[in-house]
């Protein structure tokens, strides 16, 4: 029952960022968003660039679950990893940044961030749909499902890496044309901009590890799954069988965690003696 909701989930989130995509895209053509949109295109904000990582990374979701149903788990290892590697790294800390980033600066000054004439191109409701349930949609997905996160060397690099490349952008743009992405940037100093930078990527880093937190704490310490199976077979023939149960997968999961009290089946028994692994 809850792979079906899960999955059910997946297509209606999916649904949900196509539907986004799309209505964004529409009138392009109008005199408004023409100005909004110079200078760099609708991919020069990150909360539009957050709507298509979202959108891609609820398809590698809906993928991973319509291909387990079809040619089960084991094959699907590969892709589940980069399910998971793509929500860690990127999905969570981006969708959580922008709906905190936006809506501090919103209340301090919407000016820096959304000027009011947007107001007459940009409907309330897509507004919020934007910047406000994007962060339950992707809390949802903690709730719902494990996911293994990488070494925090890896992950905080890869988040690196991806802001270095948006910051890039940013630079490029106001070399090219002269005039900034948000209001705020135009206000700041080079020591000001260089600081805003630093601290806006120590926020989202720290966003990266909240998720990590949360994953641990609703479901325990997940294991990468490109590992586990070698790991359940091959467990050193000291361990105790209570040790042993510790690692048994979780029941409404593709992951792996430490916090599961389910014992092993006799299946993964049989198993392990037809490959001649057992007590000692």
């Amino acid at each position: 029952m809850t792979k079906t909701f899960t999955c059910l989930y997946h297509f209606l989130v999916l649904s949900w960022y196509i539907f986004l995509n799309y209505y964004i895209a529409q009138d392009e053509t109008d005199e408004m968003k023409s100005k909004i949109f110079a200078n760099g295109g609708k991919w020069k904000y990150v909360t539009l660039l957050n709507m298509l990582l979202q959108t891609i990374f609820y398809g590698v979701a809906c993928l991973d679950d319509v291909l387990k149903r079809i040619r089960g788990r084991k094959d699907m290892t590969f892709l589940t990893a980069f399910r998971d590697l793509l929500f860690t790294t990127l999905a969570f800390p981006i969708s959580t940044f922008v709906f905190l980033a936006f809506w501090m600066l919103f209340l301090y000054n919407r000016d820096l961030v959304y000027p009011e004439t947007l107001d007459t191109v940009i409907p309330a409701w897509l507004n919020h749909a934007m910047h406000t349930f994007i962060l339950p949609i992707t809390l949802t997905e903690v709730i719902l499902r494990p996911h293994s996160y990488p070494s925090k060397k890896t992950g905080l690099t890869l988040l690196a890496a991806g802001s270095i490349a948006y910051v890039s952008r940013i630079l490029w743009i106001y070399l090219e044309t002269g005039t900034w992405v948000y209001p705020l940037l135009a206000k700041l100093s080079p020591v000001g901009l260089a600081a805003f930078f630093s601290l806006s990527y120590i926020f989202i880093a720290s966003i990266y590890l909240l998720g990590e937190k949360l994953n641990h704490w609703k479901w325990g310490q997940c294991i990468s799954l490109l590992a586990t199976d070698a790991l359940l077979l091959y467990l050193p023939l000291h361990f105790t069988w209570k040790q042993k149960e510790k690692l048994a997968p979780n029941r409404s999961s593709d992951a792996y965690c430490l916090c599961s009290k389910d014992s092993d089946s006799p299946a993964k028994a049989e198993k392990r003696r037809a490959l001649g692994v057992g007590h000692s």
